[in-house]
């Protein structure tokens, strides 16, 4: 109690708004670790009363949960590198060239996530039907790539804007071919911007399950439409279980993503300029 008087208050209630914090973040992702390993967990015990594998192996086993998996993971890297091809030439022309109309047309990159999606699927899904591409693995690509298109729009944008053309005009006067002034000056200047950007993208479609369901239903199942399944008619340690591994490759690139750009940078890519 002594080291607590002996802060100013403005310290003490820093200390307290940081402890709710971590609590409140921190404390669902505890209660799912311990629930995914837990055999055996009932009210009143504050924690388990036993500790048990079974689920993982129930989970890990499944042979269509496995296919899901891998599903998701294919789906979710197509999807990054379609959207690097289709959106770098535009976030490059957004933030070199000015023409008529170009915040309208920025900003147009923002209207997939400004309404509900499910209105915005079921529209697309009439579209879909009359193309042949319902229950399609192109129209699942299709329909991920639509919620991606910000991500990769907006921030490399950004990291390409605050590219200096100085440095690039010096590499002209060098003699350097316009290609070779984007590849060795620009795009390198640019990488933790588009890193991140595909990290964003690639979590979007990993966890993307309204449109899959909509599209892909009944022939492509990825992880978050068959943990609809698992919820409903499974133990919550199961829930749980497949939480953990759904979640834990959205923590590792958010932390790959955090080594490369600060949030100062990824701010950025959200001015519109």
């Amino acid at each position: 109690m002594w080291y607590f008087k002996a802060l100013p208050t403005s310290k003490i209630i820093q200390f307290i708004c940081l402890s709710v914090f971590l609590i409140f973040f921190f404390g669902p992702l505890l209660n799912l670790l311990l629930l995914a390993f837990s055999g055996e967990w009932q009210y009143p015990h504050r924690l388990p009363t036993s500790w048990s594998l079974e689920w993982w192996s129930f989970v890990l086993q499944d042979q269509s949960i496995t296919r899901a998996m891998g599903l998701s993971f294919l789906i979710a890297t197509i999807v990054t590198l379609l959207s690097l091809i289709i959106c770098l030439p535009a976030a490059y022309t957004f933030a070199r060239i000015q023409f008529p109309m170009r915040r309208f047309f920025l900003f147009s990159y923002l209207l997939t996530n400004a309404f509900p999606k499910m209105g915005l699927y079921v529209a697309i899904a009439v579209l879909f039907y009359r193309l042949g591409l319902m229950n399609t693995f192109v129209g699942i690509v299709l329909i991920h790539i639509i919620n991606t298109l910000m991500f990769m729009t907006w921030i490399p944008s950004a990291a390409f804007a605050n590219v200096h053309q100085s440095q690039e005009e010096s590499a002209r006067d060098a003699g350097a071919s316009p290609f070779q002034v984007f590849w060795h000056i620009t795009l390198p200047m640019a990488k933790p911007g588009i890193i991140v950007a595909s990290v964003f993208t690639f979590l979007s479609s990993l966890d993307e399950a309204q449109g899959t369901f909509l599209v892909g239903i009944p022939d492509y199942r990825t992880m978050p439409v068959i943990m609809y399944s698992i919820i409903v008619d499974y133990p919550s340690t199961a829930g749980a279980v497949f939480s953990v591994i759904l979640t834990a490759p959205t923590i590792i690139l958010l932390l790959v993503a955090r080594k490369f750009v600060g949030g100062d940078a990824l701010a950025a890519g959200f001015k519109m300029k």
